[in-house]
């Protein structure tokens, strides 16, 4: 499997509605698998169809605790980050939730070496068909809600790079030097 960097046209485009009808649909099935199979091979919180060159509304999204060993407690609560267990969401639909937002770093499998702040909603609203075709609905804040809205993004054809503090960017080698570091002072650094 390969996944798809930016430039890649499929990336900016809107993903195509999957059919209700089509949900037990082998072809379905067998994305489903390939993006799971991805994210076993490429560890990441999240993969979206488009990023695998399908234009279909499927994302796939996990923050397995393993992830967690590697990241402080005091980060994690700083973060609202917990474990999530790896689940698929098709032709989603998200909201943010009340008007505060937080900054922090992200990066992407798509935009492969770099990373950079970006501003989201702390707390969304959203909706999504499961491969059997039930509705789910959810509130979901912190870490998650974050990671909801990189993937829908994807699925709507943006990058967190249209989203992020341009000043910001940078490689994920000197990311490892300001990983730990406060906001303010990652902002008073670089003028964001």
């Amino acid at each position: 499997m390969t996944i798809l960097q930016v430039g890649a046209a499929v990336l900016r485009r809107r993903a195509d509605h999957v059919d209700p009808d089509k949900l037990t649909s082998p072809k379905l099935g067998e994305l489903i698998e390939v993006l799971r199979a991805g994210l076993v091979e490429t560890p990441g919180v999240g993969l979206a169809a488009p990023q695998i060159g399908v234009s279909l509304r499927v994302a796939l999204i996990q923050d397995p605790p393993q992830f967690h060993a590697r990241v402080s407690e005091d980060r994690l609560a700083e973060l609202e980050r917990t474990a999530v267990e790896p689940y698929i969401l098709i032709n989603p639909e998200i909201e943010p939730v009340g008007d505060e937002r937080r900054t922090f770093f992200e990066g992407c499998l798509s935009v492969d070496g770099y990373c950079a702040l970006v501003e989201r909603a702390k707390t969304v609203r959203v909706r999504w068909l499961d491969p059997s075709g039930d509705y789910h609905e959810a509130l979901q804040s912190g870490w998650h809600a974050r990671i909801l809205q990189h993937e829908i993004d994807h699925l709507n054809g943006i990058l967190y790079v249209d989203r992020m503090l341009p000043r910001s960017f940078m490689t994920t080698l000197n990311y490892a030097d300001w990983v730990d570091e406060p906001l303010d002072k990652v902002r008073a650094v670089f003028g964001v």
